[in-house]
């Protein structure tokens, strides 16, 4: 670990951390001095190797598991993350969200409401929770994961861009209601994000990402890591309200 960071001394929680932008969150967080809670509700193995890895990097990190469609769920995992801190909770990232592929045409409201309550109904009660504890320790960071797709929809995603664009919004409100309490709300929103295998799960979708993008390729979990850490920083304190789209360019291009 580098010390000091610019997040020594703070405590966060990254929700979904079993996946890789989670993951990678988590890690950037620790690297840059924040004690991690690393949230996941079945990746217990992957999230627990990655704080695993955080502690044996000198930095503190537990594993804390919850299943964010309850809502009292979401409250207990904010308050079992801030006693785990010593009693405060300075960062949230409210990454944890499903992403399946479904024909509008032939979607359910089941199939919908999944969705929404996995992406934006946890991110409206985890933020909640958060900002309550946050007002009385002198204020806080919340950071949603949204993504590039709140602002152009993709077929069989109506669903999650939806709830992508609705998460947007929510951060929006939230950092003009939670302001006076010192709370900060923004969203990332990343472009395609690299994962194990991805390249031979959809070699087109990927070759057309890395062509559309000014540098030439897809992106990182670190990068979305490193937008979440500025968010959270001193270097962000007057910087709420904000989408920050970290996507290599892509949206730069011209559509016509």
């Amino acid at each position: 670990m580098t010390a000091p960071g610019l997040l020594q001394g703070q405590v966060a929680l990254v929700t979904g951390a079993g996946g890789g932008i989670g993951r990678g969150i988590a890690r950037r967080f620790a690297e840059e001095g924040a004690a991690v809670a690393l949230h996941c509700r079945t990746a217990v193995r992957a999230a627990g190797e990655a704080a695993d890895r955080i502690r044996e990097s000198g930095g503190r990190a537990v594993v804390l598991r919850a299943d964010l469609t309850d809502e009292d769920a979401c409250h207990r995992l904010v308050s079992e993350a801030a006693e785990w801190g010593g009693g405060r909770l300075t960062a949230l990232v409210n990454n944890a969200g499903v992403q399946p592929v479904r024909d509008l045409a032939g979607m359910t409201a089941a199939e919908w409401r999944t969705v929404v309550d996995t992406n934006v109904t946890s991110v409206f009660a985890c933020t909640q929770a958060a900002a309550r504890l946050m007002r009385g320790h002198g204020g806080g960071s919340i950071t949603h994961i949204a993504s590039v797709e709140a602002r152009g929809p993709a077929p069989g995603h109506a669903h999650y861009g939806t709830s992508k664009a609705a998460v947007v919004q929510h951060a929006r409100a939230a950092a003009l209601e939670y302001g006076p309490w010192g709370v900060r709300v923004n969203t990332v929103s990343p472009g395609l994000i690299d994962r194990d295998g991805l390249a031979d799960d959809w070699p087109e979708g990927v070759r057309r990402w890395r062509r559309a993008s000014a540098v030439g390729r897809l992106g990182r979990p670190e990068d979305v890591g490193d937008a979440c850490v500025f968010l959270a920083s001193r270097l962000a304190s007057w910087v709420t309200g904000h989408d920050l789209v970290v996507d290599g360019g892509v949206s730069a291009r011209p559509t016509w």
